[in-house]
């Protein structure tokens, strides 16, 4: 796929902003008159919907709610859809559009935005959904919900040619254009752009969740598209069978660094579906050195409900540094075992040439594994990046010198601390070799790139590689504070 740049996110976004001023005739068409179901039809089990203080209530069995218009035949193409939202806690629901009238069973033509800002994890059911509030579900989805369970939060779905953009309280959540041939599983070959009508969902008994203040806006049938549809098409199926199979595509350990902003950040993870941690370098000669730095990190720093935000525990110093208080204010916590003191007393930077001294290849293993299993039983930590790294002057070994006893102690450790193991893209690390014997253990994984700036964010590409190679399945997955 072509590299966008950080001056292509600039203009891709001025070109979005000033699309929204184009076509638009003021007129807004509101959908729900606050009191009754006039210009709506339901599905299955009727009685799963009702009116209440002015909203739409889903609260029943699996139920959809199809909005006909005064003639019976509504049907929109081009438009900017609002409603306001309020979910209930593990309460699953939906916004379709683009779709027809279906008497039973889940809507089968159109689109749909999700509505889940909490997973609901129920007794003899291995599944947990994971596609959250914002998604263009099972396409490009949103792994961290971007709202709260029992407050009203604004929804945003506007289609122009082959673009859909969702915003959830005015954050973008998804951008996506449809290729000309999108690829598409079988259970969902309905999925694409067409013209059609809204719908909610009542997805199950136990999903409460209320709708008002909804209302529609046509746009002409003839803007163009603004937006670019995918180039590589092989990645795009990827995609969207891994979307499709609710397989969390997490990037957990980007950086801002070189120019690269949040809000380029974001904007690239809405290209494939992904959502990013934020990471920031804590410790000793580090972006922030000592707790005085991490205070006013912690003050300053914009933060987006769409993106975690990570801390870095660089060096093995940094359990002093930092307060415990101010550590949990993170998403999650990471380290590696790329900076230690050898046996000679020798503080080293594995990644820096002339701070290493490796001498006899095998004495430098067995030092590393032994510092990893330090520091994986010593550090309050939930993910170990990194795995596996070592220095250039010996990497070309990397298979020999990684041995099957090695790859168990490190695993050991990771099992018995429950700390995630990342799955490295830029460096392509662990082997496959390693990563089949942590998942027969037991071991959670996260993916993460550890991107020097915007030139080298890419999209995962090993990790995806690893998902087919060693057969990972979405429960292999680590979420934050799930």
């Amino acid at each position: 796929m072509t590299r966008i740049t950080a001056v292509g996110f600039i203009l891709l976004t001025s070109v979005f902003s000033a699309s929204l001023l184009v076509g638009a005739d003021d007129t807004w068409i509101p959908l729900f008159d606050g009191k009754t179901f006039e210009g709506w039809k339901a599905s299955e089990n009727q009685g799963s919907f009702r009116i209440e203080d002015g909203a739409i209530v889903c609260d029943g069995p699996r139920s959809h709610l199809f909005y006909m218009g005064k003639d019976g035949a509504a049907r929109f193409k081009n438009f900017e859809f609002t409603a306001e939202v309020m979910t209930t806690p593990g309460s699953n629901s939906g916004i379709y559009f683009h779709t027809e009238f279906q008497d039973k069973d889940w809507p089968s033509k159109g689109y749909e935005s999700q509505v889940l800002n909490s997973n609901r994890a129920e007794p003899g059911n291995a599944y947990v959904e994971h596609k959250m509030t914002g998604s263009l579900y099972a396409v490009r989805n949103s792994w961290k919900a971007p709202a709260s369970d029992n407050e009203w939060f604004r929804y945003r779905i506007r289609v122009e040619g082959k673009t859909i953009r969702v915003w959830i309280n005015d954050q973008m959540t998804v951008e996506y254009t449809e290729p000309e041939t999108p690829f598409r599983p079988n259970s969902m070959k309905g999925r694409v752009l067409s013209t059609g009508t809204f719908a909610l969902q009542c997805h199950d008994p136990k999903s409460i969740v209320r709708y008002r203040n909804l209302r529609v806006q046509r746009l002409p049938d003839n803007l163009p598209t603004p937006g670019t549809p995918p180039a590589d098409l092989k990645l795009e199926q990827q995609l969207v069978e891994l979307a499709e199979r609710n397989f969390p595509l997490m990037d957990l350990h980007v950086h801002l660094k070189e120019g690269l902003t949040l809000e380029q950040a974001l904007a690239r993870a809405r290209v494939y579906g992904f959502t990013y941690g934020i990471a920031v370098n804590c410790g000793l000669k580090m972006t922030l050195p000592n707790q005085q730095a991490l205070d006013q990190f912690l003050k300053s720093a914009a933060r987006s409900p769409l993106s975690y935000l990570a801390m870095q525990a660089e060096g093995r110093e940094w359990m002093e540094l930092f307060s415990k208080e101010s550590v949990k204010q993170f998403d999650y916590v990471f380290t590696d075992a790329m900076t230690w003191t050898n046996d000679a007393g020798k503080r080293m930077r594995l990644w820096i040439e002339n701070e290493v001294e490796v001498g006899d290849p095998q004495h430098f293993m067995d030092m590393l594994v032994d510092r990893i299993e330090k520091i994986l039983n010593g550090e309050p930590i939930d993910i170990y990046v990194n795995p596996t790294y070592i220095p250039e002057q010996i990497a070309a070994r990397y298979d020999e010198l990684w041995t099957t006893p090695r790859m168990d102690r490190v695993i050991a450790a990771l099992v018995k601390n429950r700390i995630a193991l990342e799955i490295n893209d830029r460096r392509r690390i662990p082997s496959p070799a390693f990563i089949k014997r942590a998942k027969a253990a037991g071991v959670k994984f996260t993916f993460g790139t550890n991107n020097g700036g915007p030139a080298d964010l890419e999209h995962l590409q090993y990790c995806l590689d690893m998902i087919k190679e060693c057969d990972l399945q979405p429960a292999d997955i680590w979420i934050p504070k799930e």
